[in-house]
C-alpha cells in the first residue's frame, strides 16, 4: 500500500507536479488529507515514556517549498501560516531522504498506522501531470509551423529538403533590425494589394512570435532582483553631498561670521529723538576669557571712588580738608557771554589730531626667536603656533608693521605689532603694553628706560619657548611671563597662549586704562 511519506520522496526526486486543492495534497491518482499523519517520528518523541509523534504531510511538504529559506525565518513563516514546523535536530535527515539523497532515515517507523488514500478521478478539467506532459502544447505547435514556413521563404527552392531540425530559431535567423524591416514592408504594402489568405497567415504568425517572445521578456524581468552589495547599499540615492551637506555647512560659517562681525553702522538718529541703543547681550561663560567675571568683582557697584588712588606723600590734614571740599557743593557762578571773537576758534587753527589709542606689542626681530613678523599674526590673533619656515616655504612675506585683530566680547580690537622699537616716537611709547623677550639684555638698547627692571615695571613682558628647551639664564631673574609650547602637539597652542591676552588685559587695565583692550 502506498504511504504518503514515500509518494512525497518519490515525486519530489523526480521533480513531478505535487497538486493542492480542497485541503487535499493529490499525488496523481492517490489523495490524502494535507493534515494526514505520515510515519516520520518527530525528534525526542516516543523515548521515556513520551508519546509517539508524527510529522505531518502538510508539514513535510512546506519544508520541501521553503527549503532555500533559514531555520529560524522558516520557523516565523510557518506559524505565520498556521503550518507545524519540522524541529531543528531532524531538518537535515529528512531533506537528504526526501531528496533522495538516503535510501533511509532511522527516525521513519514502519510499524505506524497509515491512512488509506482516496482515488482521484480524471475529469476534463486535470487530466494529471502525465497526459498533460503527453499533450502536444501549442504554442510548440504553432511555433514549429511557422518555423517552417520561414525557412522555405528564406532558403528558397534550393534548400526546400532541408529539415525541420536543423532550422534556427527567429531569434538567430533574423535579427531585430531585420524583423521590423519586414513588419514596416508588409505594412506598405497593406495599402496598394488585397492581402492573400497566406499573407495573412504569415503575417499573423510573425506577430505570434513576436508577442511570445515579449511575453518571456516581461516574465525574466518580472524574477529579476537587483544586485547589491555593501558598497552600493552604502551609495545613496536620494540626497547630493555637494547640494546639501555642503550648503548646510556654509550656512552655518555664514551664521558664525555674522556674530563675530561687528555692525558697522550707526545708530539711526531721527529729529527729537535719542539715539537708539542697542541692548546689552548676556555674557556667555568662556574658560579663556576669565578676566571680565574678574574684573566685576572690583568695580565700585556705581560708587565714584578711584581705586587706583594713593594719599603718598599728603598730610594728614590735606587728606580731610581735600575729602570735605570734594563732598562739599559749589555755587554755580553765572557766565558772562564771550564775544564773537572768543566764540570761534582763532584763524589759521586747524581741527585738533586725534589721539591714538591702540595698544602696540613689541617682538624680537632676531631669526632665532620663536616669534617674528612672520607668523606673528598665526599666533596672537588665531592663537595656533606656525613656524618662521613653513611661513617662508609658504610664500608668507615680512612686513615692518602688523596690525593683529583680537575679538572680544563680540568687538574686533586691534593692536600693533612692531620689531624695531627705534621707530616709536614719545607718544607711541605711551602705548607700548608688552614686549617679547629672547634673554640677552642688548635686545632693550634704545628703550626710554635704563634697565630692564624699570622696562619690566612699565611694560607686561613674556617669553616664548619651547617646554623642552633650557630656561635663559636672565628669563629666570626677571618679571618675566614665560609661554611653553610643545614641537607636535599643536591642540595645545590656545589654551597656552590664552595666557598672554589674560595677563596683556590685566597689566592694560592697572597701567593703560585709556587704551583700547
Amino acid at each position: 500500500m502506498a504511504d504518503p511519506l514515500s509518494l512525497l520522496r518519490q515525486y519530489n526526486v523526480n521533480k513531478k507536479e505535487i497538486i493542492e486543492k480542497d485541503g487535499h495534497i493529490i499525488f496523481g491518482e492517490f489523495s490524502w488529507p494535507k493534515n494526514v499523519k505520515t510515519n516520520y517520528l518527530m525528534y525526542g518523541s516516543g523515548k521515556e515514556g513520551h508519546p509517539k509523534e508524527y510529522y505531518t504531510l502538510e508539514c513535510l511538504l512546506f519544508i520541501l517549498k521553503n527549503v532555500s529559506l533559514t531555520h529560524p525565518v522558516y520557523v516565523r513563516q510557518a506559524a505565520a501560516e498556521n503550518i507545524p514546523v519540522v524541529r531543528r535536530p531532524d531538518r537535515k535527515e529528512l531533506l537528504a531522504y526526501l531528496n533522495g539523497e538516503t535510501a533511509s532515515c532511522p527516525a521513519i517507523d514502519k510499524s505506524a498506522p497509515l491512512e488509506i488514500p482516496t482515488q482521484v478521478k480524471r475529469s476534463a478539467e486535470y487530466d494529471g501531470p502525465e497526459s498533460l506532459a503527453k499533450k502536444p502544447r501549442f504554442e510548440d505547435t504553432h511555433v514549429q509551423k511557422v518555423r517552417e514556413k520561414l525557412a522555405a521563404k528564406l532558403d528558397g527552392p534550393k534548400e526546400a529538403s532541408v529539415t525541420v531540425d536543423n532550422i534556427k530559431s527567429l531569434s538567430e535567423a533574423m535579427s531585430v533590425e531585420k524583423i521590423a524591416a519586414i513588419k514596416a514592408k508588409r505594412l506598405a504594402k497593406k495599402r496598394t494589394t488585397i492581402k492573400g489568405n497566406d499573407d495573412i497567415d504569415q503575417e499573423h504568425d510573425i506577430r505570434a512570435i513576436l508577442d511570445l517572445d515579449v511575453d518571456i521578456t516581461k516574465d525574466i524581468i518580472s524574477r529579476e532582483r537587483q544586485w547589491r552589495t555593501r558598497t552600493t547599499i552604502l551609495q545613496s540615492t536620494g540626497k547630493v553631498f555637494a547640494k546639501n551637506i555642503l550648503a548646510m555647512l556654509h550656512s552655518i560659517k555664514a551664521r558664525e561670521e555674522g556674530r563675530m562681525r561687528p555692525s558697522q553702522q550707526p545708530p539711526q538718529v531721527t529729529p527729537r529723538q535719542t539715539p537708539i541703543r542697542p541692548t546689552a547681550q548676556p555674557s556667555v561663560y568662556n574658560r579663556y576669557d576669565q578676566e571680565r567675571f574678574n574684573r566685576q568683582k572690583e568695580e565700585t557697584e556705581g560708587f565714584q571712588i578711584n581705586t587706583m588712588g594713593t594719599y603718598h606723600g599728603m598730610s594728614l590734614k590735606s587728606v580731610t580738608e581735600g575729602s570735605a571740599k570734594a563732598n562739599r557743593p559749589q555755587p554755580a557762578q553765572p557766565q558772562a557771554p564771550l564775544p564773537v571773537s572768543a566764540a570761534r576758534p582763532p584763524p589759521g587753527t586747524g581741527p585738533q589730531k586725534r589721539v591714538s589709542r591702540t595698544p602696540i606689542v613689541i617682538i624680537p626681530a632676531g631669526t632665532n626667536s620663536l616669534i617674528t613678523m612672520y607668523n606673528v599674526k598665526d599666533i596672537l590673533q588665531d592663537l595656533r603656533f606656525v613656524t618662521q619656515e613653513q611661513k617662508k616655504a609658504q610664500g608668507g612675506k615680512r612686513d615692518n608693521e602688523v596690525l593683529v585683530h583680537r575679538i572680544r566680547n563680540g568687538v574686533s580690537v586691534p593692536y600693533r605689532v612692531v620689531d624695531n622699537p627705534a621707530k616709536l616716537s614719545p607718544s607711541d611709547w605711551d602705548r607700548v603694553v608688552a614686549v617679547f623677550v629672547m634673554g640677552p639684555a642688548w635686545q632693550f638698547k634704545g628703550y626710554p628706560w635704563d634697565t630692564p627692571v624699570e622696562i619690566f615695571d612699565k611694560i607686561a613682558a613674556f617669553h616664548l619657548k619651547y617646554d623642552e628647551m633650557k630656561m635663559d639664564p636672565n628669563v629666570e631673574k626677571w618679571a618675566v611671563t614665560v609661554i611653553q609650547l610643545s614641537r607636535t602637539k599643536r591642540h595645545l597652542d590656545r589654551a597656552a597662549l590664552m595666557v598672554f591676552w589674560e595677563k596683556l588685559d590685566k597689566h592694560i587695565v592697572q597701567h593703560k586704562p585709556h587704551l583700547r583692550w
